[in-house]
This record gives C-alpha cells, structure tokens and sequence, in this order.
C-alpha cells in the first residue's frame, strides 16, 4: 500500500479535471464564464481586428436588477465560412418606403414573418432567435476573442457596419422563407414629410406588437423625442425633424467619427463610448418614441435588448442603413477609415442556408455589391439649414454680459451666484447649465476648415443607470429653454436609451463622450473671430436628473 500512496491523489487530480471539462461543456452560452483574477490581468491584445468569441455569451440586465439571458440554445457545431457576395449579375433588390408600398407587398412581409414566427425555437431564423442576435450584439454579451472585453456594436464606428449586414442577412432569411429571391424590406422614412407617422402595415397582424406607447403613435414622430410632450402642431414637428436631419446629416457630420462613432478597438483598453451623430438621434430618439412609457425600460423598441421583438426594427433601421448610404453619396462614397482593425472585424450570422458565416466591415461598405438600393423619395432636409434665433448681432452684445458675471447669462432680478458654475466639480443635469468654453484657434482660412473641423467635446457623462436620457446642447443661446433644432444655436444632443449593459460589467462601464462638429454653426453665428463660446446643456424631459459631466472643451478633428 505505501508504494502506492501516490494513487488516491492522483485520482483526486483526475477527478478535478474531469469535473472541470464538464463544466466547461456544460457551460455553452447559458451562463457567464468564470473567469479567474490572473486571466482577467493578463495584457489584451490590440490592433487586431474585433471578432466574437461565440463560447462566452453572458447574461444581461434587461429590466431593472433582474437577470435575464439572450444566449442562443444549443445548435450543431459547424465551421464558420467567409461571407460570399451575391451574384453580381442578379436583379438588385429595391427597398421601398413603408407608406408607399402596395397590399400585395404587405401581404409577402406578412407571410414570411408568419412562417418566421412558426420555426421551432432552438431554430437560428425564428423571429425570437432573430431578437436575440440583436440583443447579443448589441448588449455586449459576448467576448472577444482572445480577451475578456465585450463585443459591443453600440456606440462605436460598428454601429453602421453591423445593422447593415443583420439587414441583408434578415432580409434573405425572409425571402428564402417564401421562396422569393428578390424580395427586400421596407424603410421607414422619418426624415420625409409623407413618411413620419408610424408605418400602418406595422400594426397589422403578424407585424403588429403591443408593447409600442399608444400616446405617440398617433402622432408625426418626433425624431428628437425627449420623453415629453411638446404640444407642436404637425407642421412645427415636421419643420423640428426637417431641421434636426440637416443638422445631423450635413453640418454636424463633416467628419467620418462625428458620424459613424468612435474607434472601439480590440482588448480592455480599447474601448470607447461615443455615439455618431445619426445613431444618437434619430435612431436612439425614434426607439424611444416607439417604446411603450409604461413598461420599465419603455420595452420593447426603447430598449436594446427587446428592440428586436417589434418587427418595426426591420423598418426603423433599414431607414438608418439608408441614411448612412446617403453619407457615403454626399462624400463620393470615400472610405470612412483606412484602417484594418475596422475593416477586418468580422460578425457571425447563420445565413439563409442556415451556414454560419463570418462578414467583415469591409464587405457590406459598398451596397451594390450586396445587390440592393433604396427607392428614392427625395431628401427635403438638405434644404432646411437653421437660422439663428437671435441676429448674431443682438445676441453678442446680450452675451458680453456674461464676461462680467462669471459663467451664466443674467436675467432680470438673479445675482450671479445664483447659478454659477463650480469648474472643479461635475455638472449635474437636474437643470440647464451654460459654462463659458475657450477657443484655441479662430478665425481659421476655408482651407483649414476643411482640412480640421472644429469639435465641441463634452466628457466624463456618466448616466448613473441605465435609462432613457437625453438633452441638447446649444451655442450662444440667449433663451435656451424655448430653442429646438429650429434654431441655428443649437449643436447637437445626447439621447441614451437603456443598453442592458452584460452582467458582471455593469459597474466598469467607460463614461460615454460626446462630439460635436460646429465650424459651420459658428459661421452661422457670426463666432468665428471669438475668444471663447457660451454653451448650455439643457436637460429633456426630467430624463437626466441623475446624470452628471465632468467637463467640456474645444478640440480639432481631421
């Protein structure tokens, strides 16, 4: 027996391994991976392009505190495969406007959802299996490879890039599934006239969904939605949304950051939280809208994780997706960033031949390619550039008044401390606040500012939980209080809808930025030769009472 006390521990040893594969083969996508102190200090690895580990999905917060999961169920293992385009001698297939479409159409989406909605649940092309992917993604619930960082499409430069290939890939799913090879989904035009009420098709049958806020949809939408009533007439709200368009399409966006977001990279350090200007409204707006203000997180639409349960997404983002290919038109289609990082990360979908495939950014960058385009319906935004709310003029002398009473503009009967700014602490939103911003550079040449454009860079916003939160920024704002995208003041806004953050980096989230494009706005505003701009943060809404900024300043983007 002595020569072989050497046996139970070893037996032991074996026994821990044994129980420790299976629980590795257990844990599949259910539950999160543990993972031990040292693997989580070990160096990430960056400047490699983004790519899911598909074995590491987490759970999420969805409502509140409670616990849920989008993981997907078991499916068989395959090997994943390159994306291959389509024929390009195939027809391209045309996405028309939700309002102009005919009954048979409506009658074909409704169909394929139907049969959608029929697949067994485990199936990768249910309608739910469909929601989850959106949820996944969009949530951070998996890692990356390689790294214990989440893969997060949200708030960054994949934005743009993912929607467009879960798009495609939805859209031939639905047309394998009626034996239609040419059929292509509808938009939802928000950003025309005709086409800002809700789409009726989508309250019909299959494509209808209970969970949207009945109070709104009656309504023209409100594409810079700040979760109250505004009581405008359907002509101001459409002139509002006209005015919002240009600026966050035209004036806004000269820069390929300002509108496709921030450059998230690979590992821990890598990650960033800064939205485009389409993507903070009207795409986090319009969720908001649609979502129904008696649930928690105005679920399902005003909220990542159940966005995807509304068969309106499929309308509401192909008119994103549209808007994005309008950028790329307005800068003659040029490369947004030369940069392999972004152009290698690649996403995971089961093709509508149920093959897992692996699309890269760099292959949906050209719609042709893809074979499909968008009915054309016009662009009446690009025609409805601002005008200051105040002549410059007037409003500079009102302004100088400022230099003498610290950082608030006053108004008849307030003492300057009444609301001064203390620059050392954060500014909480629980009211307007203005603070007087430097300027390094002014009166730049017409060269210089189209090689830089000059950025307005709001930092350190921390939300505190994971809400709808929203409010607009404004530059030179005598009353702004009383101002909307109607007036030339204004810059820009921040509109937060709940991102059920993955459980176990709920408390580590990196503070969200903001960046605002404004050398054409100063123009307009006759500040180009000034030392410094007044900017005020004006809270929607009662949405940000929790929300504080660390600070703000003047900085240049190429």
């Amino acid at each position: 027996m002595e020569g072989k006390q050497w046996l139970l521990p070893l037996l032991l040893v074996l026994l821990l391994v044994a129980v420790s594969l299976d629980l590795i083969s257990d844990h599949h996508l259910q539950s999160p991976l543990i993972i031990s102190e040292q693997v989580r200090s070990e160096a990430q690895k960056q400047g490699t392009p983004l790519k899911a580990n598909l074995s590491s999905c987490h759970p999420s917060f969805p409502d509140g505190d409670q616990i849920g999961s989008c993981c997907p169920p078991a499916w068989p293992v395959q090997q994943i495969v390159d994306f291959k385009f389509p024929d390009p001698s195939s027809p391209i297939r045309v996405r028309r406007a939700a309002h102009l479409v005919d009954e048979e159409y409506k009658a074909k989406y409704k169909r394929a959802v139907a049969i959608m909605k029929e697949l067994p649940l485990d199936h990768p092309h249910n309608f739910w299996r469909q929601a989850d992917l959106h949820c996944i993604y969009c949530t951070g619930a998996y890692d990356q490879v390689n790294s214990i960082a989440p893969f997060k499409i949200h708030h960054s430069w994949f934005f743009f890039p993912w929607h467009r290939a879960l798009l495609y890939i939805h859209e031939r799913i639905l047309g394998k599934l009626i034996g239609d090879d040419n059929f292509a989904l509808t938009y939802w035009s928000w950003d025309h006239p005709d086409g800002m009420h809700f789409p009726t098709m989508f309250t019909e049958g299959v494509l209808n969904n209970t969970q949207r806020d009945a109070i709104n949809l009656p309504k023209v939408v409100d594409n810079n939605y700040r979760a109250e009533d505004r009581g405008l007439t359907d002509g101001e709200q459409i002139l509002d949304n006209l005015a919002l368009m240009y600026h966050q399409m035209v004036s806004g966006a000269k820069k390929p950051e300002l509108f496709m977001g921030c450059k998230f990279r690979s590992g821990v350090e890598g990650e960033c939280e800064g939205m485009g200007t389409v993507e903070e409204s009207p795409h986090n707006s319009v969720h908001g809208w649609v979502g129904n203000r008696k649930n928690p997180v105005k679920q399902d639409m005003g909220a990542f994780h159940s966005a995807g349960l509304d068969p309106i997404l499929y309308s509401h983002h192909p008119n994103i997706d549209r808007m994005w290919a309008t950028w790329q038109k307005m800068r003659d289609n040029e490369l947004e960033f030369d940069d392999e990082e972004w152009l290698d990360t690649e996403f995971n979908f089961y093709d509508e031949n149920l093959q897992l495939v692996r699309i890269r950014v760099r292959d949906v960058l050209d719609m042709s390619k893809l074979r499909y385009k968008y009915e054309d319906i016009g662009l009446p935004w690009l025609d409805a550039r601002p005008k200051p709310s105040v002549p410059p003029e007037i409003a500079r002398s009102i302004l100088k008044k400022r230099h003498d009473h610290g950082d608030v503009l006053l108004m008849p009967g307030e003492t300057p401390e009444a609301h001064r700014l203390q620059p050392a602490d954060n500014w909480r939103l629980d009211k307007p606040i203005t603070a007087r911003v430097e300027r390094p550079r002014i009166n730049r040449t017409k060269k210089e500012k189209e090689e830089e454009e000059e950025v307005l860079f709001i930092y350190g916003i921390d939300t505190k939980k994971s809400s709808f939160v929203k409010f607009d920024v404004f530059i030179n704002a005598v009353e702004e209080t009383v101002l909307s995208p109607l007036s030339r003041e204004f810059a820009g806004t921040f509109a937060r809808i709940h991102d059920s953050w993955r459980y176990g980096m709920e408390g580590k989230k990196v503070k969200p930025h903001l960046k605002l494009g404004i050398s054409e706005l100063l123009e307009d505003l006759q500040a180009e030769g000034d030392d410094n701009i007044w900017v005020t943060l004006v809270p929607r809404g009662g949405t940000a009472v929790n929300t504080t900024v660390e600070g703000m300043r003047i900085e240049f983007m190429k």
